[in-house]
């Protein structure tokens, strides 16, 4: 899966315009918030902002930025997760789910050291990602992929039970954003 990919995958779970009530991102085309439109130079309409802008976006804000393309390099699957992630609710935040994961897996630091959890890709989160999963192999892929979408959908549930409003989102984002299988 190439980064085109990603992004053409992400855009199809986003959809086209939105604008719920409840959502306090306002206003939305293929996932990209008018926040996010704006600082990207966009002052149109919602409803008209161009499908390249939004995948100049992503790109730039949701893969390049925080350098999840280094993790892709490393392995698509994850590489995907993070971003699908950082496209619902920032990237910094699947940045620290993914430093943490690594740490707890890291048998008490005798694989790779301790990372720091600073939310921002690096070489050492790079070079750790590498050691584990040439320690746990396919397994490993998949118990990381699935100690990510548990991250993911506790942040949903501590959410909503934080803003009664994001209610009306947890169901549809646990049903089409966690993944059960890895």
């Amino acid at each position: 899966m190439n980064l085109d990919t990603i992004i053409d995958r992400v855009i199809a779970t986003e959809a086209g315009y939105v604008d719920h009530p409840a959502d306090s991102g306002g206003p939305t085309r293929f996932g990209i918030t008018q926040a996010v439109a704006r600082l990207n130079g966009y002052q149109g309409d919602m409803r008209d902002l161009p499908m390249e802008l939004a995948q100049h976006i992503y790109r730039k804000r949701y893969i390049l930025e925080p350098r999840f393309d280094l993790v892709h390099a490393v392995d698509a699957d994850i590489g995907y997760e993070l971003v699908d992630t950082g496209v619902n609710m920032g990237p910094a935040r699947p940045a620290m789910f993914f430093q943490r994961c690594l740490n707890v897996f890291n048998a008490n630091g005798s694989r790779y050291a301790d990372l720091f959890v600073d939310g921002r890709i690096g070489p050492a989160t790079v070079a750790a990602l590498r050691a584990y999963l040439q320690w746990r192999g396919a397994g490993g892929k998949a118990v990381m992929l699935r100690a990510l979408n548990s991250l993911q959908g506790s942040f949903y549930i501590e959410l909503a039970e934080a803003r009664p409003k994001d209610e009306a989102f947890v169901y549809g984002q646990i049903l089409h954003r966690v993944q059960v299988d890895a």
